[in-house]
């Protein structure tokens, strides 16, 4: 009996795996989106186009502000003068308000910071009579708009002898019941109960648990709230208006405003020096911000990413 051998079928080359770099191009082509990308450039515009107006604003001089096109320089343009003549109007007050204004922001942004984490942490992390009604009772809180609580802070402030202090304007602002929220809901994943535990198994108190733990877990939350409280201060007009009648402790949000003020009722705005110098102080204004901003996000970053792998 013979048998037969059937003749063997040859195997398909298999197809190269494509290259580390070929994969990147792969999936960064199939990431672009055109209307993603426009809507993107749109909202970019739209943050970026008042930065750039004031930028170019406060090259320019009285005339030039209201006979040239707004988004491109004059034929003249005089930003170191201008910045030169708002730091040494009237003696030099602008510098002083922003002296207040750094002071005001970074004292209400670190009490508010640590104030909404202790409290934050302790909503999280504490089982207690009344926490989930006191909790609500912060949400209904973010819900308030602080407007409506100037008068009555201005009243409360008014029978303590605060008004037209300092303390008028930092320690209002150490009231965040957004930066609590957030911080309770931050700590109630960021601050594992195992490593708690184990700390008290090993004799620590809650005050050390919470500075020498809880609280290097709580950082990039922590930074969130001071960025947040920071802002919120510094752009504070409304709370330093009826509050402070000193103009030496106003801070820039109310100084500039005098200074408009002063120059529309000195007679024609458009003719009134004291334009550019308000233009001027708006964009040095905004520059401690920005740079604060870029100083804190790596903590923002780092935290982020740390918050976003599961183990």
């Amino acid at each position: 009996m013979t048998t037969t051998t059937s003749p063997a079928v040859a195997a398909p080359p298999a197809k190269p795996r494509p290259t580390a770099p070929t994969r990147r191009r792969l999936r960064s082509t199939r990431r672009r989106s055109t209307p993603l990308t426009i809507v993107m450039l749109a909202v970019l515009a739209y943050f970026l186009l008042p930065l750039f107006w004031l930028l170019i604003a406060s090259t320019k001089n009285t005339q030039d502000l209201f006979n040239s096109f707004g988004l491109w320089f004059s034929h003249a343009p005089r930003l170191l003068s201008n910045i030169r003549q708002t730091l040494t109007y009237d003696d030099g007050v602008f510098l002083h308000w922003l002296l207040n204004t750094v002071l005001y922001s970074v004292g209400s942004a670190l009490g508010a910071a640590l104030l909404a984490t202790a409290a934050g942490y302790g909503f999280a992390k504490f089982r207690f009579r009344g926490n989930g009604a006191a909790f609500n009772l912060v949400l209904g809180a973010v819900m308030i708009p602080t407007t409506a609580l100037a008068i009555p802070t201005y009243l409360l402030f008014a029978k303590a002898g605060l008004v037209n202090t300092p303390w008028a304007i930092v320690l209002p602002s150490l009231v965040s019941p957004f930066g609590l929220y957030l911080m309770r809901i931050y700590a109630a994943d960021a601050v594992p109960d195992s490593i708690l535990e184990a700390a008290r198994i090993d004799g620590a108190g809650e005050m050390r648990i919470f500075f020498r733990i809880a609280l290097r877990m709580l950082a990039p939350g922590l930074v969130t709230v001071v960025l947040f409280t920071l802002v919120a201060t510094w752009n504070n007009y409304f709370l330093p208006l009826i509050m402070l009648n000193d103009p030496k402790l106003y801070p820039v949000t109310v100084g500039l405003a005098s200074w408009a003020a002063q120059a529309q009722n000195g007679g024609a705005g458009a003719s009134s020096d004291l334009l550019p110098l308000v233009v001027t102080g708006s964009l040095i204004s905004v520059i401690p911000l920005v740079v604060a901003f870029l100083m804190l996000q790596r903590y923002w970053q780092s935290g982020l990413s740390a918050g976003g792998v599961k183990q």
